[in-house]
Protein backbone atom coordinates (compact mmCIF):
# COMPACT_ATOMS: atom_id res chain seq x y z
CA UNK A 1 0.00 0.00 0.00
CA UNK A 2 1.17 3.42 -0.94
CA UNK A 3 1.98 5.88 2.25
CA UNK A 4 1.88 9.46 2.48
CA UNK A 5 4.41 10.71 4.50
CA UNK A 6 2.34 14.44 5.18
CA UNK A 7 -0.72 12.59 6.37
CA UNK A 8 -1.09 11.44 9.73
CA UNK A 9 -3.99 8.78 8.55
CA UNK A 10 -1.63 7.25 5.84
CA UNK A 11 -1.27 3.95 8.63
CA UNK A 12 -5.47 3.72 8.35
CA UNK A 13 -7.05 1.01 6.08
CA UNK A 14 -7.23 1.41 2.87
CA UNK A 15 -10.98 0.85 2.22
CA UNK A 16 -12.36 3.99 0.68
CA UNK A 17 -13.89 6.73 2.85
CA UNK A 18 -17.35 7.20 2.42
CA UNK A 19 -17.27 11.12 2.47
CA UNK A 20 -14.26 13.69 3.10
CA UNK A 21 -13.16 13.83 6.86
CA UNK A 22 -13.81 17.23 9.09
CA UNK A 23 -10.16 17.40 9.25
CA UNK A 24 -8.91 15.25 6.42
CA UNK A 25 -7.27 17.57 3.71
CA UNK A 26 -8.36 16.93 0.06
CA UNK A 27 -5.10 15.22 -1.64
CA UNK A 28 -5.30 12.56 0.86
CA UNK A 29 -8.81 11.63 0.06
CA UNK A 30 -8.45 11.41 -3.26
CA UNK A 31 -5.80 9.29 -2.66
CA UNK A 32 -7.20 6.95 -0.41
CA UNK A 33 -10.36 7.00 -2.91
CA UNK A 34 -7.57 5.73 -5.65
CA UNK A 35 -6.07 3.07 -3.60
CA UNK A 36 -9.20 2.00 -2.76
CA UNK A 37 -10.21 1.45 -6.60
CA UNK A 38 -6.71 -0.03 -7.35
CA UNK A 39 -5.41 2.17 -9.37
CA UNK A 40 -1.95 2.98 -9.61
CA UNK A 41 -0.87 6.68 -9.98
CA UNK A 42 0.77 6.91 -13.21
CA UNK A 43 -1.88 5.12 -14.78
CA UNK A 44 -4.19 7.68 -13.33
CA UNK A 45 -1.79 10.42 -14.48
CA UNK A 46 -1.59 9.06 -18.32
CA UNK A 47 -5.06 9.40 -18.60
CA UNK A 48 -5.62 12.45 -17.02
CA UNK A 49 -2.93 13.69 -19.24
CA UNK A 50 -1.59 15.11 -15.94
CA UNK A 51 2.15 15.14 -15.01
CA UNK A 52 3.14 12.27 -12.70
CA UNK A 53 4.84 14.58 -10.50
CA UNK A 54 2.16 17.19 -10.30
CA UNK A 55 -0.20 14.54 -9.53
CA UNK A 56 1.84 13.12 -6.69
CA UNK A 57 2.30 17.08 -5.20
CA UNK A 58 -1.86 16.91 -5.43
CA UNK A 59 -2.38 13.87 -3.39
CA UNK A 60 0.21 15.00 -0.84
CA UNK A 61 -1.38 18.24 -0.41
CA UNK A 62 1.86 20.13 -1.33
CA UNK A 63 0.30 23.20 -2.84
CA UNK A 64 3.89 25.22 -2.97
CA UNK A 65 4.77 22.72 -5.24
CA UNK A 66 1.97 23.15 -7.58
CA UNK A 67 0.84 26.40 -10.12
CA UNK A 68 -1.79 28.72 -9.26
CA UNK A 69 -4.88 27.83 -6.86
CA UNK A 70 -6.89 28.29 -10.22
CA UNK A 71 -5.27 25.32 -11.44
CA UNK A 72 -5.16 23.33 -8.57
CA UNK A 73 -8.99 23.36 -8.08
CA UNK A 74 -8.93 22.34 -11.72
CA UNK A 75 -6.85 19.28 -10.96
CA UNK A 76 -9.39 18.44 -7.72
CA UNK A 77 -12.12 18.84 -10.24
CA UNK A 78 -10.58 16.43 -13.41
CA UNK A 79 -9.62 13.89 -10.52
CA UNK A 80 -12.28 13.76 -8.31
CA UNK A 81 -14.36 13.40 -11.70
CA UNK A 82 -12.34 10.49 -12.59
CA UNK A 83 -12.92 8.73 -9.53
CA UNK A 84 -16.27 9.26 -9.70
CA UNK A 85 -16.74 11.05 -6.64
CA UNK A 86 -18.26 14.67 -5.89
CA UNK A 87 -16.11 17.75 -5.83
CA UNK A 88 -17.67 20.57 -4.03
CA UNK A 89 -16.61 19.08 -0.51
CA UNK A 90 -13.45 18.71 -2.11
CA UNK A 91 -12.68 22.31 -3.25
CA UNK A 92 -14.70 23.67 -0.13
CA UNK A 93 -11.45 22.31 2.10
CA UNK A 94 -9.40 23.34 -0.45
CA UNK A 95 -10.49 27.27 0.10
CA UNK A 96 -10.09 26.68 3.84
CA UNK A 97 -6.32 25.16 4.17
CA UNK A 98 -5.15 26.66 0.79
CA UNK A 99 -4.37 30.18 3.09
CA UNK A 100 -2.81 28.59 5.95
CA UNK A 101 -0.31 26.45 3.50
CA UNK A 102 0.60 29.17 1.39
CA UNK A 103 0.01 32.63 3.29
CA UNK A 104 -2.07 33.81 -0.01
CA UNK A 105 -5.86 33.76 -0.86
CA UNK A 106 -7.09 30.71 -3.12
CA UNK A 107 -7.76 33.22 -5.70
CA UNK A 108 -4.15 34.41 -5.89
CA UNK A 109 -1.75 33.19 -8.62
CA UNK A 110 1.58 32.25 -7.13
CA UNK A 111 4.53 33.67 -8.38
CA UNK A 112 7.50 31.71 -9.92
CA UNK A 113 5.67 27.91 -9.96
CA UNK A 114 8.00 25.47 -10.43
CA UNK A 115 5.59 23.65 -12.33
CA UNK A 116 3.39 26.53 -14.15
CA UNK A 117 3.52 24.65 -18.09
CA UNK A 118 0.90 22.02 -15.74
CA UNK A 119 -1.52 24.70 -16.08
CA UNK A 120 -1.73 24.35 -20.12
CA UNK A 121 -4.67 22.71 -21.46
CA UNK A 122 -3.93 19.85 -23.86
CA UNK A 123 -3.47 21.24 -27.63
CA UNK A 124 -2.46 24.83 -26.63
CA UNK A 125 0.16 24.55 -28.37
CA UNK A 126 -1.61 23.39 -31.66
CA UNK A 127 -3.95 25.98 -31.19
CA UNK A 128 -1.41 28.54 -31.08
CA UNK A 129 0.02 27.42 -34.18
CA UNK A 130 -3.28 27.78 -35.52
CA UNK A 131 -3.45 31.57 -34.49
CA UNK A 132 0.00 31.96 -36.05
CA UNK A 133 -0.93 30.50 -39.25
CA UNK A 134 -4.85 32.63 -39.49
CA UNK A 135 -2.73 35.70 -38.62
CA UNK A 136 0.18 34.51 -41.63
CA UNK A 137 -2.35 33.32 -43.66
CA UNK A 138 -4.25 37.30 -43.31
CA UNK A 139 -1.04 39.10 -43.65
CA UNK A 140 -0.19 37.31 -46.79
CA UNK A 141 -4.01 38.15 -48.03
CA UNK A 142 -3.48 41.79 -47.13
CA UNK A 143 -0.34 41.76 -48.72
CA UNK A 144 -1.70 40.27 -52.27
CA UNK A 145 -4.52 42.90 -51.89
CA UNK A 146 -2.19 45.86 -51.64
CA UNK A 147 -0.24 44.67 -54.80
CA UNK A 148 -3.35 43.93 -56.88
CA UNK A 149 -4.38 47.78 -55.90
CA UNK A 150 -1.02 48.53 -56.81
CA UNK A 151 -0.61 47.12 -60.30
CA UNK A 152 -4.64 48.17 -61.00
CA UNK A 153 -3.05 52.37 -60.40
CA UNK A 154 0.29 51.64 -61.94
CA UNK A 155 -1.74 49.73 -64.99
CA UNK A 156 -4.37 52.58 -65.44
CA UNK A 157 -1.60 55.71 -64.79
CA UNK A 158 0.74 54.22 -67.41
CA UNK A 159 -2.75 54.09 -70.21
CA UNK A 160 -3.84 57.68 -69.19
CA UNK A 161 0.34 58.46 -69.71
CA UNK A 162 0.38 56.68 -73.21
CA UNK A 163 -3.45 57.95 -74.55
CA UNK A 164 -1.65 62.00 -73.02
CA UNK A 165 1.93 61.00 -75.40
CA UNK A 166 -0.39 59.42 -78.45
CA UNK A 167 -2.33 63.03 -78.24
CA UNK A 168 0.77 64.79 -78.04
CA UNK A 169 2.24 62.79 -80.90
CA UNK A 170 -0.60 63.62 -82.90
CA UNK A 171 -1.26 66.32 -84.24
CA UNK A 172 -4.80 68.30 -83.74
CA UNK A 173 -5.29 68.47 -87.42
CA UNK A 174 -5.09 65.80 -89.56
CA UNK A 175 -6.68 66.88 -91.91
CA UNK A 176 -5.40 66.17 -95.80
CA UNK A 177 -5.75 68.67 -98.34
CA UNK A 178 -5.09 67.00 -101.73
CA UNK A 179 -5.70 69.99 -103.90
CA UNK A 180 -3.27 71.75 -101.72
CA UNK A 181 -3.53 75.65 -101.17
CA UNK A 182 -2.61 76.52 -104.69
CA UNK A 183 -5.61 75.06 -106.39
CA UNK A 184 -8.09 77.88 -107.32
CA UNK A 185 -10.31 75.84 -110.60
CA UNK A 186 -13.57 73.96 -109.58
CA UNK A 187 -15.90 74.16 -106.73
CA UNK A 188 -15.23 75.62 -102.83
CA UNK A 189 -15.89 73.98 -100.19
CA UNK A 190 -15.97 75.56 -96.67
CA UNK A 191 -16.40 73.68 -93.26
CA UNK A 192 -16.09 75.52 -89.64
CA UNK A 193 -15.94 73.68 -86.61
CA UNK A 194 -17.45 74.21 -82.87
CA UNK A 195 -16.05 71.11 -81.43
CA UNK A 196 -13.71 68.99 -82.55
CA UNK A 197 -15.17 65.80 -85.47
CA UNK A 198 -13.55 63.92 -88.09
CA UNK A 199 -14.55 64.42 -91.70
CA UNK A 200 -14.17 62.89 -94.55
CA UNK A 201 -14.25 64.29 -98.09
CA UNK A 202 -14.13 63.39 -101.83
CA UNK A 203 -14.53 64.81 -104.59
CA UNK A 204 -15.91 63.92 -108.42
CA UNK A 205 -13.03 62.57 -109.47
CA UNK A 206 -12.15 60.52 -106.93
CA UNK A 207 -9.55 62.32 -105.04
CA UNK A 208 -9.48 62.28 -100.98
CA UNK A 209 -9.85 66.31 -100.06
CA UNK A 210 -9.67 66.04 -96.38
CA UNK A 211 -10.08 63.15 -93.72
CA UNK A 212 -8.86 63.34 -90.24
CA UNK A 213 -10.39 64.80 -87.02
CA UNK A 214 -10.21 68.47 -87.77
CA UNK A 215 -10.63 71.47 -85.10
CA UNK A 216 -10.59 74.76 -86.90
CA UNK A 217 -11.53 75.75 -90.38
CA UNK A 218 -11.44 74.04 -93.47
CA UNK A 219 -11.32 75.29 -97.11
CA UNK A 220 -11.34 72.87 -100.08
CA UNK A 221 -10.94 72.92 -104.17
CA UNK A 222 -12.29 70.27 -106.07
CA UNK A 223 -14.89 69.09 -108.62
CA UNK A 224 -18.32 68.63 -107.45
CA UNK A 225 -19.99 66.37 -106.53
CA UNK A 226 -18.67 65.55 -103.32
CA UNK A 227 -19.34 62.98 -100.94
CA UNK A 228 -19.19 64.04 -97.43
CA UNK A 229 -19.23 62.40 -94.26
CA UNK A 230 -19.59 63.95 -90.51
CA UNK A 231 -19.32 62.46 -87.48
CA UNK A 232 -20.82 65.49 -85.39
CA UNK A 233 -23.03 67.36 -87.94
CA UNK A 234 -24.10 69.74 -85.29
CA UNK A 235 -20.75 70.62 -84.74
CA UNK A 236 -19.95 71.90 -88.48
CA UNK A 237 -20.99 74.64 -90.50
CA UNK A 238 -20.52 74.40 -94.30
CA UNK A 239 -20.80 76.59 -97.49
CA UNK A 240 -20.04 75.27 -101.10
CA UNK A 241 -19.20 78.35 -103.18
CA UNK A 242 -19.92 80.54 -100.42
CA UNK A 243 -23.53 79.76 -100.32
CA UNK A 244 -24.58 78.23 -96.66
CA UNK A 245 -25.65 74.53 -96.60
CA UNK A 246 -28.12 73.46 -93.90
CA UNK A 247 -27.02 70.01 -92.82
CA UNK A 248 -30.32 69.05 -90.77
CA UNK A 249 -31.69 66.87 -94.17
CA UNK A 250 -29.01 65.09 -93.82
CA UNK A 251 -28.12 64.42 -90.54
CA UNK A 252 -28.97 60.85 -88.66
CA UNK A 253 -28.32 60.30 -85.23
CA UNK A 254 -25.96 63.31 -84.97
CA UNK A 255 -23.83 62.06 -87.99
CA UNK A 256 -24.33 63.10 -91.78
CA UNK A 257 -23.22 61.25 -95.02
CA UNK A 258 -24.47 62.62 -98.19
CA UNK A 259 -23.55 63.92 -101.73
CA UNK A 260 -23.50 67.25 -102.29
CA UNK A 261 -23.75 68.86 -105.73
CA UNK A 262 -23.97 72.55 -107.03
Amino acid sequence: MEVNPNSPQSNASSAAPNALGNVQRPGEYLRQIRIAQKLELEDAAKELNIPVKALTALEQDDYKALPEATFIKGYYRTYAKYLKVDATSIIQRFDDIYANDTGLLPNHALNNSPIKIMGKLPGSNRDRNRKWLKRGLLVIAVIAVIGILVSVVQNMSGSTDAESAAVQETPEVQVLNMNGAAAVSGDQLSLNFSTPTSVHIVDATGKVLATGRQASALNLNGEAPFQIRLDDADAVSLSLNNESISLSPYTVNGKADFRLSR
